[in-house]
Formats: C-alpha cells, sequence, structure tokens
C-alpha cells in the first residue's frame, strides 16, 4: 500500500475476503511444512479414535488463510507486527473458510484490522483476531 492509499484508509474500512475450501491435500502439505505431524490432521482412524469427526485442519494453517486476508490488503508481509486470534471452532477438509476484516483504529502509519474466520454456514472459526500493521 503506498503511503498515498494510507491516507485513505478510514475506521470501518472492509477489507477483501479471501476464502479457501480446505483440502486433506493442502493439511498434509502443511504438515511438511511446519512439522506438526499430528495424525488427526490426516489420519481419519486416529481424528475419530480421539473423539473428533474426523480429520481437522491445523489451527494455523487456518490462521494463515486470514493473514493471507491481512498481508493482502496491506501488499506486505512485514508490515504486520503483531497477530493473535482465538480458535473457536474445527473445520475439515471440504468445508470452505472465509476471512472477513475490516480496519479498526488508524494512528498514523499504525494500522489496528479486526478480523475473524467462518466456515460455509457462519459458524466462527476463528474469532477475535486482530493484526497490527506498520504501513
Amino acid at each position: 500500500m503506498s503511503p498515498h492509499e494510507l491516507r485513505n484508509v478510514r475506521p470501518g474500512d472492509a477489507l477483501p475476503e479471501v476464502a479457501e475450501t480446505i483440502e486433506r491435500m493442502d493439511l498434509v502439505r502443511y504438515a511438511g511444512a511446519s512439522g506438526d505431524f499430528n495424525p488427526i490432521h490426516w489420519n481419519d482412524e486416529v481424528a475419530k479414535a480421539v473423539g473428533l469427526p474426523g480429520v481437522i485442519a491445523h489451527g494455523m494453517y487456518s490462521m494463515g488463510i486470514a493473514a493471507r486476508m491481512v498481508t493482502g490488503w496491506a501488499g506486505d508481509p512485514a508490515a504486520i507486527r503483531r497477530l493473535k486470534v482465538r480458535f473457536s471452532a474445527m473445520i475439515e477438509p471440504g468445508q470452505t473458510l472465509t476471512a472477513k476484516g475490516e480496519v479498526a483504529e488508524v494512528d498514523g502509519g499504525r494500522v489496528l484490522v479486526r478480523f475473524h474466520a467462518e466456515d460455509e454456514k457462519g459458524e466462527k472459526v476463528l474469532s477475535k483476531g486482530e493484526a497490527e500493521l506498520e504501513l
């Protein structure tokens, strides 16, 4: 985002939504990239044995989708100074996760974005998300 565009950022401005359908292969790739090989993320038998409906996505994978929304809007991943979120619900392969956010505060070049991510039924998978950016 250029300095000229930053001058136009106002509280209440919506960020462009990011929606992604979670695929099992994405979870396998994420496990390899993150080193998190917990079998609840790739093995239905293990997931069901611990009381889950089946394989579930990594919470950090879901957070990554929301972070992609924030950095896409900001135009620079290095703009993020702080990112936090509450993991509220599980999301399974085949479901679509949609991240939504808006500008909450602007103070000079510091921008606070609040966001959440929900499944196709509107259930919040991520809640109370905040990203502090320096633009």
